[in-house]
């Protein structure tokens, strides 16, 4: 690989997780924008192959995608912002981990560096959710990004909660 190729081969990490998201053949997202998570969004909008669905409520995402899952067999989708997005996910989270429903539920977070500082926003989601899920993770470095999509989807697809 050239280095002329591998610059044209560089992607932000919001590029990654739409790429990761449509290599595992997602086909919709159902979330609600803000601003942990504006990139992503940004990305989701450069391209066509992931569908976007607007919902008024961050629960409502997660129970569209329940109900994707529950109609299709594949994993459901969401993309929520930090904090009182995440925290608003819950119950749908909740419901569908109780009835070993796939789901796969990407929140923002502040930056790494305001973890435990009572940044704005900030939200333990890992330890909120660690009950009601099959297993939950946190980004340190873009370059785990598809690592860590595709091994999401895998444990979402596979056994029960």
């Amino acid at each position: 690989m050239t280095s002329q190729s591998k610059h044209a081969e560089m992607l932000s990490g919001a590029a990654m997780v739409i790429r990761a998201l449509a290599d595992e053949g997602v086909e919709y997202v159902y979330g609600y924008p803000g601003g942990a998570v504006l990139h992503i969004y940004d990305a989701l909008f450069q391209q066509n192959k992931v569908k976007h669905v607007l919902v008024r409520h961050e629960q409502a995402a997660t129970h569209m995608a329940d109900a994707y899952a529950r109609a299709t067999g594949k994993a459901g989708v969401v993309l929520v912002t930090s904090g009182p997005g995440a925290t608003n996910a819950v119950t749908g989270i909740a419901t569908a981990y109780m009835d070993s429903i796939p789901m796969v539920v990407l929140t923002g977070q502040v930056m790494s560096h305001l973890i435990g500082e009572d940044a704005f926003q900030e939200t333990d989601m890992l330890g909120i959710s660690r009950p009601i899920v099959k297993h939950n993770m946190s980004v340190r470095r873009p370059e785990d990004i598809p690592y860590l999509i595709k091994k999401a989807f895998y444990i979402a697809q596979s056994g029960r909660p």
